[in-house]
């Protein structure tokens, strides 16, 4: 299995420090975003990773992390040309992929759980949260353990089960990219994606024991550093 990191996008709900570099490279407490997604899945055990990221700042990530050899990780590059979605920005990743599985991490989630990919196989896995804001994000529904919809960002939410920014694909998910259209946002939608592989019946979902937040919003990164600040706390008292 491969990783992705995908960290494009132009950060315009944490204007005004977005105009000056890519909002992946601010800092949650102690570290660069950017470095939270990666460890992710290197604590999953994937050391070959791409990151890709909008063009404006495709230098500054090359010189925060080169090649990756300080990490132990082997690090590639892709640059998303325009916001064009999720799903575009995976499509990047087709000839890095070979056919290999992949992990998908969006660049401003933070995890606190450690996650174990050895054994997806085939189909798609995503990874739930239950949250009071699940109007925020793309919401499932389950039946007897399985998702049987997801809808993006509802205005009244089924449940309170918040898709999370980390999915596992097999070599399939380029296809299914091709076949979307874009969203009213003009976008190419990775909950559209996720849906394709429900109609397959073969879409799997995990749920995130520890906390979790992303780092999107002014709100959200101040929370995410909360979080990681009194995590470290804990550890040293």
């Amino acid at each position: 299995m491969k990783g992705v990191v995908l960290a494009g996008g132009n950060g315009t709900r944490l204007l005004p420090m977005t105009k000056v570099t890519n909002k992946h490279l601010l800092p949650v407490y102690d570290q660069p975003m950017i470095m939270y997604p990666l460890k992710t899945l290197m604590a999953g055990g994937i050391d070959d990773i791409m990151i890709v990221s909008g063009k404006g700042h495709a230098g500054h990530f090359l010189e925060l992390l080169g090649s990756g050899h300080d990490l132990g990780v082997r690090l590639s590059y892709a640059v998303q040309e325009k916001a064009g979605g999720i799903a575009e920005a995976l499509a990047l990743t087709e000839d890095f992929a070979d056919d290999a599985s992949l992990a998908v991490i969006l660049g401003d989630n933070i995890f606190e759980d450690t996650f174990d990919f050895s054994t997806f196989t085939t189909g798609a896995r995503i990874y739930l949260k239950s949250v009071k804001d699940a109007a925020r994000f793309g919401v499932a529904t389950l039946l007897d353990d399985k998702v049987t919809e997801i809808i993006e960002k509802p205005a009244q939410p089924k449940t309170d089960l918040a898709v999370t920014g980390l999915y596992l694909y097999d070599h399939t998910v380029f296809d299914k990219v091709r076949t979307l259209t874009p969203s009213d946002r003009g976008e190419l939608e990775i909950t559209d994606v996720n849906n394709l592989y429900i109609k397959e019946q073969s879409l799997a979902a995990g749920m995130v024991a520890g906390f979790w937040s992303d780092a999107g919003t002014i709100e959200s990164l101040y929370t995410a550093s909360t979080l990681v600040r009194d995590k470290h706390a804990s550890h040293r008292g």
